[in-house]
């Protein structure tokens, strides 16, 4: 199944989509740090062979994408892109929305706002929202990379010697992957210094939300909330990023309904690693 792009202006940026399949029901796929809208190249396909219209953006500030000319990276932000996408796609209730990573943030902030925008929903590696409880000394060492963001130093720090720290972070995120196709594409995605501040910028707004717009302020509170739409959520047990969720204590954090699922001999890229597993459990969900 060929893979489409075509650019479509929301909220003031302009989206690069790459798109797969005709004029069926939106399959809105949404990337994390640090990766690209490719990172889907298995899921469009099997997407459109099922009948959806399937879409994968390049997050704000992630080239081709145009940084965010407001300059925000709040979740909030992120939601509204997702929703304003939707409409954009002229996409109806039948749409579902699949995200990982910060995508996975951006999809439970967007299907909470407008729940009449999706009817399933899909996330990846980032737990549902739920009461905050302190994080474990061994998530803390794990989110290290999130605190350094924060620094001014972080993008120097990114970029030396060809962007290794990205490579370091794949290696340790998903041990065994051989990432460097995404490694490539990724690193060309932020190899301008401002798409590089753009995607940065996602973590220094969570820690400083003095950054936030009052434009987004309506999805940015529904950053920390649970949406109503039933909810597949899948972690990989090998995880180097986030510590995996007990299985039930996430599912209680969703609608009724839904569902949490961890995988064995998988990391943090859950669906690159073991893409026909991750297809498989998708389509099923959203069939």
């Amino acid at each position: 199944m060929a893979i489409a792009t075509r650019t479509v202006t929301v909220n003031g940026v302009d989206f690069t989509l790459l798109e797969a399949g005709g004029p069926g029901p939106l399959a809105l796929c949404l990337h994390g740090f640090p990766d690209t809208a490719h990172t889907w190249r298995h899921l469009l396909p099997a997407l459109a062979e099922q009948g959806f219209h399937a879409v994968a953006p390049f997050l704000r500030g992630y080239a081709p994408t145009t940084p965010a000319p407001d300059g925000a990276y709040e979740v909030g932000a992120l939601a509204a892109d997702a929703n304003g996408l939707h409409q954009a796609l002229g996409a109806g209730s039948n749409a579902v929305l699949v995200g990982h990573d910060w995508g996975a943030a951006a999809a439970y902030a967007a299907a909470s706002a407008a729940p009449e925008r999706w009817r399933r929903l899909v996330t990846m590696a980032v737990p549902p929202p739920g009461p905050r409880r302190p994080r474990s000394y061994e998530q803390h060492k794990r989110s290290f990379y999130m605190y350094l963001f924060t620094l001014p130093v972080a993008e120097r720090v990114v970029a030396a010697e060809g962007y290794a720290f990205l490579d370091d972070l794949w290696a340790d995120w998903s041990p065994g992957y051989d990432a460097a196709e995404d490694l490539a594409l990724v690193k060309r995605a932020l190899a301008d210094p401002a798409h590089l501040t753009a995607a940065l910028g996602y973590y220094r707004a969570q820690f400083d939300t003095s950054t936030h717009q009052p434009r987004y302020a309506r999805e940015q509170a529904h950053a920390g909330r649970a949406p109503d739409t039933p909810t597949l959520y899948l972690h990989g047990a090998d995880d180097g990023c986030i510590l995996p969720p007990e299985p039930l204590a996430a599912q209680a954090l969703l609608s009724p309904g839904s569902r949490a699922d961890v995988l064995a001999g998988v990391g943090h890229f859950l669906h690159l690693e073991s893409p026909a597993e991750v297809n498989r459990r998708v389509l099923d969900w959203i069939a």
